[in-house]
């Protein structure tokens, strides 16, 4: 697929999903420049349940955010969620090894149209359907926080 750029690896190192954040997922970026598909193993700990032994459907959802997310901004840098269709079909057990699968599915001008799974073994246990925006990188740099990242990227960009 064409449009594709260069995501920093750990943009943020407090990002939930894909950063260094002690309680968040600790996703790896994607590592196929140019790919529409993401895969990644997910192992949701103690500290991400809701009722005894299972996963918060919450997390759930921000798990396939972020494999949607990862994906969508390493195809056009960087990309935000404009809305996101979750299905559960089974309840996720914390500690249990989990494949986390994402895909493109389309790019029309800004929007960017992704799928994800969420599997243990060959059983999805939730799927999602999302819209991505493409947009300026200055939507981020209105935050110290965000400039900050800003700063980051260029300095690994320029590196390249």
């Amino acid at each position: 697929m064409s449009g594709v750029s260069r995501i920093p690896a750990h943009h943020d190192p407090a990002c939930f999903g894909c950063g260094e954040n002690p309680f968040g997922l600790g996703l790896p970026a994607p590592t196929v420049e140019g790919g529409d598909t993401y895969d990644a193993h997910l192992r949701f700990g103690e500290h991400h349940q809701a009722g005894p032994g299972f996963v918060h459907g919450g997390l759930v959802g921000a798990a396939l955010d972020e494999a949607c997310g990862l994906l969508a901004s390493w195809y056009r840098f960087p990309a935000v969620t404009a809305r996101m269709f979750i299905r559960y079909r089974r309840p996720v057990a914390i500690n249990t090894q989990l494949l986390l699968r994402s895909r493109v599915e389309g790019n029309r001008g800004r929007r960017i149209r992704v799928r994800a799974e969420l599997l243990d073994g060959d059983e999805v246990l939730a799927e999602a359907r999302a819209a991505f925006l493409h947009v300026p990188l200055q939507h981020f740099l209105a935050t110290p926080e965000g400039r900050a990242a800003g700063d980051a990227w260029a300095r690994r960009l320029r590196a390249e």
